[in-house]
């Protein structure tokens, strides 16, 4: 359920979520492949030639892309000082790190992932399946409160068969909407990972119903080749919207 994020160590690093270049003119090749899948070598590569993997290890990010959560939110102002954020899908946190530096200390953030979490500071981490009956009441109480931003980067596990992905997916960021709907305070945000390829108009409808704003993103940080976007929706009009 999680996304590709993933100690707490270097939670920062400044605001920005660029990338310096210019040290790496010249890529680099996997050694050997003998023995290797195909699909692994070309992953293999593709991470030693990621800049935004060398940067998230030198930043002390938990994973790259705690990059995307930092463009998202420096294009739209998501996270405010002093704010309730909840994380669904947080593993490994590395959403985690950004929101915790930027909310500063009168802040809350809670997050939950099927996978264990390493403790972070100032994050409660539960451990559990979103989907499950009882997960919206064990953040609703871990929150204390209405929530300012409900951040989503769930993606399902793949089974091959895009389609069938790209459901899966739809339908957590559906599930991750509906929730956002109960829990957040009027005027906060909703982010949450989606697929290109349709199933959306239901989930847009939705959205533009109960926030003054939808915009779709693609943070730079996000691979070309990926099908993942991002909907950023802004200024909850409060349940019971017409």
């Amino acid at each position: 359920m999680s996304g590709d994020r993933r100690r707490r160590g270097g939670r920062g690093g400044g605001r920005s979520g660029a990338v310096g270049g210019g040290g790496r003119g010249l890529s680099q090749r996997v050694r050997t492949a003998r023995g290797r899948p195909v699909g692994s070598t070309s992953w293999l590569q593709r991470q030693l030639n990621d800049p935004y993997v060398a940067e998230a290890k030198a930043r002390g990010f938990r994973s790259r892309a705690a990059f995307k959560l930092l463009q998202l939110d420096e294009r739209f102002q998501l996270i405010a000082p002093g704010a309730k954020v909840i994380d669904l899908g947080c593993a490994p946190g590395g959403w985690l790190q950004v929101v915790a530096e930027r909310l500063g200390p009168e802040g809350r953030l809670v997050g939950i992932d099927l996978l264990a979490v390493a403790p972070l500071a100032d994050a409660e981490i539960l451990e559990g399946d979103f989907l499950d009956e009882d997960a919206p009441e064990r953040l609703r109480a871990a929150l204390g409160g209405k929530a300012d931003l409900v951040l989503s980067d769930m993606a399902a596990n793949t089974v091959g068969h895009k389609k069938t992905d790209h459901i899966r997916t739809m339908a957590l960021a559906e599930a991750a909407a509906l929730f956002a709907l109960e829990i957040l305070a009027p005027g906060g945000a909703f982010v949450s990972k989606v697929l290109q390829g349709g199933t959306e108009a239901e989930l847009l409808t939705l959205l533009k119903k109960n926030f003054e704003t939808v915009r779709h993103a693609k943070p730079p940080a996000s691979r070309k080749d990926s099908s993942e976007m991002y909907l950023v929706a802004k200024g909850f009009r409060g349940q019971g919207a017409d």
